[in-house]
């Protein structure tokens, strides 16, 4: 049997000192919780969608509660997973009113033969599922809406807070040797009504896949598609390319290429992982061998036993 492992981010961007140790919290609770499930023999798919529900309910991140709002001030999400066993995959894009897109996206991909529902179409999905329905501004964070309200100022540059993006993620392996991720956004601030960022596409903001292995990314959406950045770091990866180096030249490709920054989270069925950006700053957090490992800025990487991390995380809260 394998060695579990879950590795999680919260967005690559610039993540502000008033937000980082929220920022690291939320990362690392994640991490334990989806961990919890692997522990238990639980499967790399439940343990995914677990450690990104706990960060779209952490107003930290924009995902879920907290997420960015569009240039009419309203919440809209995208969300994806994907199974590495049989690629199957669910997505959602655009969906306002619920509290947890990426529930809505295990259920599109495991109660339709469709892998990506939006907009009204997702809406309407949710309430034949008995998803309830969140009021929007339930949502909504006074910090978003001051964003937004900052952004519709004449000199103002959304594209400066566009550098802080918390798109949060989570990739798995467990003890089967089955992977899987999931990715969930509230996606740019003041986009467009109707913007779909890469999060909701299959290879861009996700994939899964045994023989290689799973990645979520986050950063600038527009330039991870232009790169289908999740599918070309498994293609490295196919190649023969340890997580770290694949993650590495897909970033640097990405970079070169479009001119796009972002992170990458990677594990492969061996359970071998990687955390690596090319912004200034990611939150990230993995758990292998019951040992926590989790950091921020470049070259940052702190130790804890799950143990002495799961005691603090029971007095912190």
């Amino acid at each position: 049997r394998m060695k579990p492992v879950i590795v999680v981010h919260g967005g690559a961007g610039r993540i502000f000192k008033e937000r980082e140790e929220g920022s690291r919290a939320g990362v690392i609770r994640a991490a334990l919780r989806g961990y919890g499930i692997l522990k238990r023999g639980g499967s790399a798919l439940d343990a995914v969608e677990e450690a990104v529900r706990s960060m779209e309910d952490d107003p930290h991140f924009n995902a879920g509660c907290g997420s960015v709002l569009n240039e009419k001030g309203e919440v809209e999400m995208d969300a994806i997973i994907m199974d590495g066993k049989n690629l199957d995959s669910g997505a959602v894009s655009a969906v306002k009113c619920i509290a947890n897109p990426i529930k809505l996206a295990r259920l599109v991909m495991e109660k339709t033969k469709h892998m990506l529902l939006t907009d009204r179409g997702a809406h309407l999905f949710a309430q034949t599922m008995g998803i309830p329905e969140t009021p929007g501004e339930k949502l909504i964070t006074e910090r978003s809406r001051e964003r937004w309200k900052k952004n519709l100022e004449a000199d103002s540059n959304p594209e400066e807070f566009q550098k802080d993006l918390g798109t949060v993620g989570a990739v798995a392996t467990d003890s089967e040797g089955n992977v899987a991720c999931a990715t969930s956004t509230g996606g740019l601030s003041n986009k467009l009504i109707g913007r779909v960022g890469d999060t909701a596409c299959i290879g861009s903001g996700g994939y899964a896949d045994n023989h290689s292995g799973a990645t979520s990314t986050t950063g600038h959406g527009e330039s991870i598609m232009k790169v289908v950045l999740a599918r070309l770091i498994l293609h490295h990866m196919e190649q023969g390319m340890s997580p770290e180096k694949a993650a590495d030249a897909a970033l640097d490709y990405m970079k070169t290429r479009v001119g796009g920054l972002g992170g990458v989270i990677v594990v492969n069925s061996s359970g071998e992982w990687a955390a690596r950006f090319s912004t200034k700053q990611m939150s990230w957090a993995t758990v292998k061998d019951d040992q926590l490992h989790y950091g921020i800025y470049a070259g940052e990487r702190h130790t804890k036993s799950v143990d002495e991390a799961l005691t603090s995380e029971s007095e912190g809260f």
